[in-house]
């Protein structure tokens, strides 16, 4: 019994598989609190998942994605989204209104709520235009003079 247990345990070797080319060789170096601030800034930006591969893609000139995130522009767009999707409501509130309105009241009285709410949706509309200028004035100043740097 004593022989079998001492093949199984060669046999049943636990443990990770062997790399095919083990990284063994080891540097170290030293940075300033400069060096290591900038260092660190480089590090974030490029998003590597750790600070080794990062620095191996650098030292042999790998490509590097660097992603910068605008907050102004983020909290642009997030506002500008809640506001598409609130005039998404309107107009379905605006189709039940209108089916509302012909169904519980006579048409004279009917057409009379329809003129209140035809120019509303002037000035909504006129509103909507608005917002379109400011959002190409905001993309004009702020993000495509980004994507030229």
């Amino acid at each position: 019994m004593m022989m079998d247990e001492q093949q199984n345990k060669k046999q049943h070797k636990g443990g990770r598989n062997h790399k095919k080319n083990p990284s063994i060789h080891r540097y170290v170096f030293r940075l300033t609190d400069e060096e290591n601030a900038k260092f660190l800034s480089l590090f974030d930006a490029s998003g590597a998942d750790n600070k080794a591969h990062f620095i191996t893609s650098v030292l042999f000139e790998k490509q590097i994605k660097t992603v910068k995130v605008d907050m102004a522009a983020m909290d642009y767009y997030m506002r500008l989204t809640t506001l598409f999707g609130q005039f998404r409501a309107v107009g379905v509130n605006y189709n039940q209104i209108v089916k509302l309105l012909y169904r519980n009241f006579s048409e004279k009285k009917a057409a009379a709520y329809l003129f209140k709410l035809e120019k509303q949706t002037a000035e909504l509309a006129k509103l909507c235009r608005d917002i379109t200028q400011l959002t190409e004035e905001f993309e004009a100043k702020h993000l495509r003079k980004n994507e030229k740097k």
